[in-house]
């Protein structure tokens, strides 16, 4: 940030937070999303959403929807494609038959397991600059903020929720 002035100057004007939170968000995702396209031909909510079903399968779309706020047709559209790939399969819940259970497959697992090396690889270039404690810090604060209902309505942009 030292070596890009204009970098600093909007880190530090009034919008800092957003605009601090949405750099490295951005930046990830560019070097992420570029790679998991290249080399497992997907878009990256569709590992996103391959991932969250592994780690709780059964969990139904909207769920999805519920951990990474992505508009519906975007889920739909990524645990279609990953039906077709046979990585997910849905099936009917116990409890609801007119909604539909993800639940991984044996290829699925592998796959998500394959990127999710790769992706703890970035998380430790990313925040390998932060101690052990700064680390536990920043995690209690992005904890603190997801848990805000204002993070997902907002009276300052009422269109926006």
């Amino acid at each position: 940030m030292d070596n890009d002035p204009l970098l600093a100057h909007l880190l530090n004007s009034d919008l800092k937070e957003l605009l601090s939170i949405s750099h490295i968000v951005l930046a990830n995702s560019q070097v992420t999303n570029r790679h998991i396209e290249r080399h497992y031909d997907m878009p990256v909510q569709c590992w996103s959403t391959l991932y969250v079903v592994v780690l709780s399968p059964g969990l139904r779309a909207r769920d999805v929807m519920r951990v990474f706020p992505r508009p519906q047709n975007t889920v739909s559209r990524a645990v279609n494609l990953l039906e077709s790939r046979g990585l997910i399969v849905q099936r009917p819940s116990s409890e609801d038959g007119r909604a539909k259970q993800l639940f991984p497959t044996t290829k699925g697992i592998a796959l998500s397991e394959d990127i999710r090396v790769a992706a703890l690889k970035r998380q430790a270039e990313i925040f390998g600059v932060l101690t052990a404690d700064e680390r536990t810090t920043l995690l209690a604060l992005c904890h603190k903020v997801v848990s805000n209902p204002g993070l997902y309505r907002s009276e300052a942009m009422p269109d926006g929720d």
